[in-house]
């Protein structure tokens, strides 16, 4: 099984909008330096994750990922931040 891509199977689940959202705020989703960076990476999953019955912090008002999508992130993030 190949391993997890940030540039083929990470960066396509960002929308262009959520990119542009948060590098107001030096959050760089499209970028594979700044995502494969272990605590940027774990920021980023915690934002998209829901926490005590409350939805993501993001994207702003969804869609929230879904299950299968935050699953595939910290697969990538446990492979190893392949590029």
């Amino acid at each position: 099984m190949a391993k997890i891509s940030f540039a083929t199977d990470i960066k396509p689940l960002f929308r262009d909008v959520d990119v542009s959202h948060m590098k107001r705020f030096g959050v760089n989703l499209d970028d594979y330096t700044f995502m494969s960076k272990p605590d940027n990476a774990n920021r980023v999953l915690a934002a998209l994750s829901p926490h005590n019955d409350k939805p993501p912090s993001m994207p702003p008002g969804g869609p929230y990922w879904t299950a299968d999508q935050l699953a595939l992130f910290a697969q990538w993030q446990k492979d190893g931040y392949n590029p």
